[in-house]
């Protein structure tokens, strides 16, 4: 594909804010992680406190609505509380954990600062399947079972967490892991559980589990013709890392993706040259909150009324 054929996505409008908060460090080391986070993974490091309140407030100029802090695993910097806090007088914030690590002191205090707060807060917890046979091979033996008592306890102090799940099975297969998945929920005392299934995205740990994109994986400018931007996270999404702003969450690996030192720097239009690019076209919005009607679509797909 020559240059000329590269579609580029403007950033319509910056309105989800991501902050990299423990850069590629993770208490797990997943087999299909897009940007290989483990333990020992420190190509992007934590952010500071004084880090994420100079860009809130650098946000507000941009009319940002929303705050995502993602990492590796966000509970392992210790300023993760007051920086949500602090988030909290800005926009509604939601945080991506393992809920492997969770403390009831810390949601003691997420829940006392969300109930003092205007906005909401979002969790939303990654397992990798109904059942530690499914989520384990893939995020760590043990795993499972310390998830989702990382349900519990979101649910004892009154958080109602989103699951999500990379897809490693036949999409064929989703109705029935929806279902599975609901029914071990169900047992923890969720009885509303919000869902979310993701595609795999063939970079990082995941090309090495299974392979890559081939040559065929890419946007082209035919693709884009009749196709809604707005579904992708590039037209109105930046994040935050420790060396600056990237255009999204999966391409951190990538130094095309760094845009630049500040927000106003990184409102160019980007390239879609990448083939995980060509995952979020084909799927859309695959990094932020689902929304109502995917849950009770999620629901009607299990037979509930």
């Amino acid at each position: 594909m020559s240059i000329a054929d590269i579609p580029s996505v403007e950033l319509q409008a910056l309105d989800e804010l991501w902050f990299q908060v423990s850069g590629t460090l993770c208490n797990l080391q997943c087999t299909h992680c897009f940007i290989s986070c483990s333990p020992h993974n420190d190509s992007f490091g934590y952010l500071s406190l004084d880090e994420v309140q100079r860009r809130l407030e650098e946000s507000v100029a941009f009319g940002v609505k929303e705050y995502y802090f993602t990492g590796g695993e966000p509970f392992l910097n210790k300023e993760l509380i007051a920086m949500l806090t602090a988030t909290l007088a800005y926009g509604p914030a939601t945080v991506l954990t393992n809920a492997t690590v969770l403390k009831p002191e810390w949601l003691r205090e997420l829940r006392a600062a969300e109930e003092g707060a205007v906005y909401s807060l979002e969790i939303r917890v990654s397992i990798d399947g109904p059942t530690a046979a499914i989520n384990d091979p893939i995020r760590g033996k043990g795993t499972f079972e310390r998830a989702m008592q990382g349900v519990r306890l979101l649910v004892e102090h009154g958080f109602l967490p989103i699951i999500t799940m990379t897809r490693t099975w036949d999409e064929a297969d989703d109705p029935e892991i929806i279902s599975a998945f609901r029914t071990a929920l169900h047992e923890l005392g969720y009885r509303r559980p919000r869902l979310k299934i993701l595609p795999r995205l063939q970079i990082g740990a995941e090309a090495q589990r299974t392979h890559g994109y081939d040559a065929n994986d890419v946007v082209t400018q035919e693709m884009l013709a009749d196709y809604d931007v707005g579904q992708l996270i590039c037209a109105h999404s930046r994040v935050i890392t420790d060396q600056g702003v990237c255009v999204c969450p999966i391409l951190l690996d990538s130094p095309a993706a760094h845009l630049g030192e500040t927000l106003a720097e990184s409102t160019s239009p980007f390239p879609l040259v990448h083939g995980a690019c060509y995952t979020c076209y084909q799927y859309g919005a695959i990094c932020t909150n689902p929304s109502s009607q995917v849950v009770e679509q999620q629901r009607a797909a299990d037979g509930e009324n």
